[in-house]
């Protein structure tokens, strides 16, 4: 209890929560707080590539669209992919790595066969490659993601699995008359959660910069939707004239990836028994 107190009074904490939190509030509330449509831009003539200013508060950008509105309307994209992406991988790793710990044997060979071929894939390499098969877009790109990320979950629950089953209380289930999977279900589980739910927290920070990197390379959203990668993307031409158009969203994913970072590392304080803290 007193070390979830100190770290409740940890400044990263309390950083990154104001980050998240002000991230979740500009979803939400996007269609209230942007003065400006972030799809439609003004005159090409006289409002392209301004630079920041009491009018355009970060900017225009090479469409006279204004970069504030687009930043805030991109901010729902890019936690819609987050999100979704780790609704799927965290499941399936999980199921896949507590089923195969469990039952061992054959069961324990092809899955855990299965999750080194695609652990033997770099992840931001794989996400690329699977998005490009399945074809641009905001769908195939959580698709892309989740699939490429779930393996790092099974082989941590597959782990907790193989040293739980064994221990005197599961032993005494099974004597009582209880199936495996009311096992799994009731004690395996929520033991292994605590440490999977750690490494996810960990791993939001890439989950983004993978989304970032698919919608730069025009693997994402699709224009004109509003998102932080392919913002970036438009804004590479113009780097060193108009560096705000590039810089805006980049400073936005940064420092979105850092307060996940530096939640996951409380989350790991606290929940993880081995982190000796």
């Amino acid at each position: 209890m007193k070390q979830i107190l100190r770290s409740l009074r940890s400044p990263s904490l309390l950083i990154a929560v104001l980050i998240i939190g002000f991230t979740v509030g500009a979803a939400l509330f996007a269609n209230f707080l942007a003065p400006y449509s972030p799809y439609f831009g003004g005159d090409l003539q006289t409002e392209r590539l301004l630079p920041p200013s009491l009018h355009f508060w970060l900017g225009t950008d090479d469409q006279a669209r204004d970069i504030y509105s687009r930043l805030l309307f991109g901010t729902r994209l890019t936690l819609l992919i987050t999100v979704l992406s780790m609704a799927i991988s965290l499941p399936l790793g999980l199921a896949i790595g507590v089923i195969s710990g469990y039952f061992g044997g054959l069961v324990d060979g092809i899955l855990m066969r299965i999750t080194d071929v695609a652990l033997g894939f770099p992840k931001l390499v794989f996400a690329l490659a699977l998005a490009a098969a399945l074809g641009p877009g905001v769908e195939n790109a959580i698709v892309a993601i989740a699939l490429t990320n779930w393996p790092p979950y099974a082989r941590l629950a597959r782990a907790e699995a193989l040293r739980l089953r064994n221990s005197d209380f599961v032993a005494a289930c099974r004597l009582q008359g209880a199936g495996p999977f009311y096992i799994i279900r009731h004690h395996i589980l929520p033991l292994t959660l605590p440490n999977v739910i750690v490494r996810a927290t960990l791993d939001v920070s890439s989950v983004i910069l993978t989304a970032a990197a698919l919608g730069f390379l025009g693997l994402g959203a699709q224009a004109p939707a509003a998102e932080w990668g392919a913002m970036i993307a438009a804004g590479q031409r113009y780097l060193l004239d108009q560096w705000w158009v590039a810089a805006v969203p980049g400073i936005a994913i940064c420092l979105l990836s850092l307060s996940f970072n530096m939640l996951g590392d409380v989350a790991r304080d606290n929940l993880d028994p081995r982190s000796g803290r």
